[in-house]
């Protein structure tokens, strides 16, 4: 765990007066991404993370748009948001404080199987966004204090692993991931093959049989949000692998289909909370 402060990991684009946001890993799950911040004012565009989202609401209250529905979360309150589940995010009130994790779909189907005491093949499924659990906001809260003190490997991991465990256990269904139609499925497949390209929505339409306008209309019933913001989504998700392996935020940029780095740090920061150099510096000082 790199226990840098918060001044020395937001280096660019300051959040507003009394926001903080800190990006660390945990050693030992697959480069594990986490997150504790205190956002006032910052509102997140609408996006989705090819990983589950699961963390607790420490104070204030925190609002989102999920699955079609707004939802609310406060301190106890657990939050689980499946791979690729549209969200967005912002302060409800005078603000909130969470603290969030970013498991891979490989990470939680390991630890299923685990549980299960077999292979697990399928890919756990959070049904409800937001549940009232202060036991399990209470081990992560406890996970996060000893990976910002140094606390050795082992404690970390254990505690980790009893979180995952009682959110698993608690609150996931295990069954095949839900599928878009099969037209907006080859869509998604070739934006995501071809995401840093300048598509058309001609190029999109064509690779689904639909007229442009239908296109749209059916991308938005299938995934809450329409095929640019799809596509800005899968770029931030490329910039940041890239990121955490080391590259400039410029560079970065070019090689993800944005057209300059301003670009890449709007749509970034509107979807991760801190901007890619801020975002870069916490994994690499």
């Amino acid at each position: 765990m790199d226990s840098r402060t918060q001044d020395q990991a937001i280096v660019a684009e300051p959040l507003a007066r009394g926001e903080r946001a800190r990006f660390f890993t945990a050693a030992g799950f697959d480069g594990l991404d986490c997150l504790e911040a205190t956002f006032r004012t910052h509102r997140y565009a609408l996006h989705m993370h090819e990983t589950y989202v699961v963390g607790g609401i420490f104070a204030g209250c925190e609002t989102w748009l999920a699955r079609g529905a707004r939802r609310y979360g406060g301190p106890g309150d657990l939050c689980m948001v499946n791979p690729e589940d549209v969200h967005d995010g912002e302060p409800h009130g005078e603000g909130f404080r969470y603290r969030m994790t970013y498991p891979s779909v490989e990470l939680m189907q390991r630890l299923a199987s685990e549980i299960a005491g077999r292979p697990v093949t399928e890919t756990p499924f959070f049904p409800e966004p937001v549940v009232h659990d202060p036991e399990t906001v209470a081990l992560f809260a406890e996970a996060f204090a000893t990976l910002a003190r140094g606390g050795d490997a082992l404690a970390v991991e254990e505690l980790l692993l009893r979180a995952y465990g009682r959110v698993l256990i608690r609150h996931a269904v295990i069954r095949p991931a839900e599928e878009a139609t099969d037209r907006i499925a080859r869509v998604t497949r070739m934006m995501r093959d071809r995401h840093a390209e300048e598509l058309s929505l001609d190029d999109l339409a064509a690779e689904a049989g639909l007229s442009r306008h239908h296109l749209i209309r059916a991308f938005r019933r299938e995934l809450r949000m329409t095929p640019h913001a799809y596509l800005l989504s899968l770029r931030v998700q490329a910039a940041r692998r890239r990121l955490r392996a080391g590259e400039a935020p410029a560079e970065v940029a070019a090689a993800t289909g944005f057209c300059d780095q301003a670009h890449l740090t709007h749509a970034f920061k509107a979807r991760l909370g801190v901007a890619p150099g801020a975002y870069r510096a916490s994994l690499h000082l």
